[in-house]
């Protein structure tokens, strides 16, 4: 990394400690001069490098990465800095693209323009800090030095200090739902700079483009924009707060973005804190999905629930003076395997793979090296090897249709072999 973006980095973790210590000092200040901030060069640059680390497809312009980089990077970011001291900056509409999910429906996403990117990644560099300071423990998702194995690690603790019922809840549509004018409300708690407000008004209400329509946004925050994490967990931190000043002894609260658990000692906690949920849920204008919310009984060891990819159940183990006694564990749930497998198929389709067989083995040690960081723990073995014999199948297949074999599956334990020597990463050691 070079001398200036090293330069812009550590000036810009001053002004986040700065605003975020002011803030935690002050829980009831309102910061005003903040637009200024946005259009800092060093703000702008630090927000340039994340966007363009982050890649990413073009939106409706169709302007791409490489593209600004062909056209100049300062000369990019002067004009931008220009629009926005000038208050000539207008955001464009959302490109509407649609993902597959694992239950085989899709997620809309809205993609914008690269432009609009800086312009969001710098706004959330200068605010980030203020709402930092307001965010309660129970929340994980997208925020700094937090992940989703620290919300496993605070559900396994509470699951062994008596934690035996769990309200397993999901909120219908989140990101569709979203009051634009009670997110705002929220906003103006803590930052009072109208010309802020009146910026993420523009990119709540910019639209979206739909096979060449443009649909005006009156509610929510479509998912894909590097601002929508951070006005997410805004707009929840509302359910965080309530639930921490008057119910924290029903349950504790886990929360990852709009998915969140709540683990209880006895039925009749965990039923009031689903009547309770709800009601705050009102409050929010969402809902809670009848279908998908449901209360787990974790102490015969029958029942689990998934959570952030893992299936969390108690399972009964002996201890050393031989007594029966419930342990949590965590092991990647039957939506993770069918998805790691799936994969593991499109790497190895014969379509996809001219090239020799070491080469393969590369491109697959990313993906598997990335599965065994994130589900390799003591309890997951089982389902590590499932993998690792599943990549041994597919390797086998994989050759013998290039040696034109009928039978597909001979020769398996010499491909074993073989990918092993080559330095195949194996998740169950």
């Amino acid at each position: 990394m070079n001398a200036k973006a090293n330069n812009t980095i550590d000036k810009v973790r001053q002004l986040q400690r700065k605003l975020y210590l002011s803030a935690k000092s002050n829980k009831k200040r309102r910061f005003h001069a903040m637009y200024d901030k946005v259009y800092r060069k060093d703000i702008l640059y630090k927000a340039w490098l994340l966007v363009k680390q982050n890649k990413g497809v073009a939106g409706v312009d169709n302007v791409f990465i490489k593209d600004i980089i062909d056209y100049g990077e300062d000369k990019f970011l002067k004009e931008l800095q220009t629009e926005l001291m000038e208050n000539k900056y207008i955001p464009l509409p959302v490109k509407r693209v649609y993902i597959p999910k694992k239950d085989g429906r899709k997620r809309p996403l809205g993609i914008p323009i690269i432009k609009d990117r800086v312009v969001q990644m710098a706004t959330k560099i200068v605010i980030e800090p203020i709402f930092e300071a307001n965010f309660k423990e129970c929340s994980y998702g997208f925020r700094p030095k937090r992940s989703s194995l620290h919300a496993i690690d605070k559900i396994n603790q509470c699951c062994k200090s008596n934690g035996y019922k769990v309200l397993d809840a999901d909120i219908k549509s989140y990101f569709d739902n979203i009051s634009h004018d009670k997110l705002m409300i929220l906003v103006e708690q803590r930052i009072s700079d109208r010309r802020i407000l009146k910026l993420i008004r523009k990119w709540l209400n910019a639209g979206v483009i739909e096979n060449g329509n443009n649909i005006k946004s009156t509610i929510g925050s479509p998912q894909g924009g590097v601002i929508s994490p951070l006005l997410s967990n805004i707009y929840l931190n509302y359910f965080d707060t309530i639930w921490e000043r008057y119910y924290f002894k029903l349950g504790t609260l886990v929360r990852y973005a709009d998915d969140f658990v709540i683990i209880c000692k006895n039925w009749t906690d965990v039923k009031i804190a689903k009547a309770i949920v709800t009601k705050i849920m009102e409050k929010l204008e969402l809902t809670i999905h009848p279908e998908k919310t449901r209360i787990i009984d974790l102490w015969d060891g029958k029942e689990g629930f998934d959570f952030l990819g893992f299936h969390n159940k108690k399972i009964k183990q002996k201890t050393k003076d031989c007594r029966s006694v419930l342990v949590i564990t965590n092991y990647p749930s039957n939506k993770s395997m069918k998805s790691m497998k799936e994969k593991i198929k499109q790497t190895l389709l014969k379509s996809t793979c001219n090239d020799d067989i070491p080469n393969r083995i590369k491109v697959l040690n990313r993906k598997l090296s990335d599965f065994k960081n994130y589900y390799g723990n003591r309890y997951a073995y089982k389902w590590l090897a499932k993998i690792d014999w599943y990549v041994t199948i597919r390797f086998n297949i994989w050759i013998n249709n290039k040696r034109r074999k009928r039978n597909k599956f001979s020769g398996m334990e010499q491909t074993r072999q073989l990918i092993d020597k080559l330095g195949i990463v194996r998740l169950a050691t």
